[in-house]
């Protein structure tokens, strides 16, 4: 079973190019134009084993809301679109991912519902050109237009950088878990409603 996707959307804000591969090795591939979401998307796709390439053109010279929103819009669509009807997966995911001084715990349920639970505080309102505001974004666009529920809570931290990369990291493990083959249900739906 191949689970992948390629997927391009454009707007007035926004030109972005994203393929992924559910069951790569982490190889990554990103250029958004804003350095820090380059180094997070970086490490989501090697921590949730996704080959992950995206390119995104956006209009910084505004700020760098929409293309990090967008970006999240077209990574949530693309674990749709690979994910099909979700035949054969674990369904749910759970990460808690330590970064020295802080620890984040990610609940995930791939449920065709869209639900984002966000407990996560950032002492830093900007990394790099990136407005800490924007991950939270990112993270509910992701949830939005891929359709799963999303809990992500910051149990300690301090270090912005530390915070937002502990995120990204246990978003993609929680997502490596919950999109992993379960062969005792092989081409079945993991739902009692026989869908998802």
């Amino acid at each position: 079973m191949t689970r992948l996707a390629e997927l391009s959307r454009k707007t007035s804000e926004t030109d972005i190019f994203l393929r992924i591969d559910l069951d790569g090795t982490g190889k990554t591939d990103i250029e958004t134009g804003v350095g820090y979401l380059d180094h997070m998307l970086s490490a989501f796709g090697r921590h949730g084993l996704f080959d992950l390439t995206l390119r995104a053109k956006g209009d910084l010279h505004i700020d760098a809301h929409h293309t990090v929103e967008d970006c999240g819009i077209l990574l949530g669509l693309g674990f749709a679109h690979a994910l099909g009807d979700k035949r054969g997966i674990q369904r749910f995911g759970h990460a808690l991912v330590p970064m020295d001084e802080t620890l984040v715990e990610t609940a995930i349920d791939l449920s065709g519902r869209n639900f984002v639970v966000w407990n996560v505080n950032f002492e830093r309102p900007m990394l790099g050109q990136m407005d800490t505001q924007l991950i939270e974004e990112f993270f509910r666009a992701l949830a939005g237009n891929g359709l799963f529920n999303l809990h992500v809570n910051q149990r300690a931290g301090h270090n912005a950088h530390h915070v937002a990369e502990a995120c990204f990291k246990s978003v993609a493990r929680a997502l490596r878990a919950a999109v992993a083959l379960e062969p005792r249900i092989a081409g079945e739906i993991p739902s009692t409603k026989g869908a998802l």
